[in-house]
């Protein structure tokens, strides 16, 4: 018997940021392989099994996923946000990719869903109006230097950046040190968008010129998003400004 394994993302938290497709997985679902906080988000039911691991377990978390698909079982494996973004849909291809032939033979579906980026974005207003892309800022699986140049090469090419991991009890330095390098290409009026459980109760949400940015106001939960030279603010008394990157660029 052959089961099934689907890999869904919850959004960034706010069960309406939660797509029906994931939801219609989820109440499909029999095991359930994830993050224990992500797996927290979930209503799961007596007859529905949550399999919970560390948030650094990607790989064994994939496998064991794999292993159980492969014996029958219908697996959800649950991200937070979108789960191709920075998440275990990547983990699961690894893992296909250098694990035995029969989980090539499983059928494998990655739903797509909101990823904080988006989340930050639309409550910002239209930061990703223009092009834009997204880093982590973790040097767990790629050198620190190449994030440097990453950060440098796409600041200079006039795109808006998503940072996505900025800032850990491990990694304290590296967002203060990405702000210095964005701050030798972008003008310190630069918006920077800070955007922790957008949708929430606990939302945090604060827009801060690029020369006042401060490292401090982040945690591995926020989504950073540093606008480009044409990005631009609009005031509204009484209300948070509107940021929006223009369509156009000449």
């Amino acid at each position: 018997m052959t089961g099934r394994l689907t890999i869904v993302g919850t959004g960034p938290g706010n069960p309406g940021q939660t797509t029906p497709q994931a939801m219609e997985a989820i109440a499909g679902g029999e095991l359930f392989f994830g993050y224990g906080p992500y797996l927290d988000r979930l209503m799961l039911r007596s007859d529905q099994t949550r399999v919970a691991s560390d948030n650094r377990e990607e790989i064994d978390r994939a496998r064991a996923a794999l292993d159980a698909a492969s014996k029958g079982a219908y697996v959800c494996v649950v991200s937070g946000g979108d789960p191709g973004v920075f998440a275990m849909a990547a983990a699961i291809c690894e893992a296909v990719e250098t694990g035995p032939e029969t989980w090539r033979r499983l059928d494998i579906k990655v739903l797509p869903g909101v990823t904080a980026m988006l989340a930050v974005a639309a409550r910002a207003g239209a930061p990703l109006g223009h092009d834009f892309c997204a880093i982590s800022l973790s040097d767990n699986l790629k050198p620190w230097e190449l994030i440097e140049r990453r950060l440098r090469a796409v600041a200079e090419a006039g795109l808006v950046i998503a940072l996505y991991n900025p800032i850990s009890k491990a990694r304290p330095w590296q967002l203060g040190t990405a702000f210095k390098i964005l701050r030798e290409v972008l003008p310190v009026t630069t918006p920077v968008i800070f955007g922790r459980a957008v949708g929430r109760p606990d939302e945090h949400f604060v827009v801060v010129p690029l020369g006042e940015a401060d490292a401090q106001t982040a945690d591995m939960a926020t989504c950073v998003i540093i606008g480009s030279a044409e990005t631009r603010i609009i005031e509204r008394p009484g209300m948070d400004p509107l940021v929006y990157s223009p369509r156009g660029v000449g």
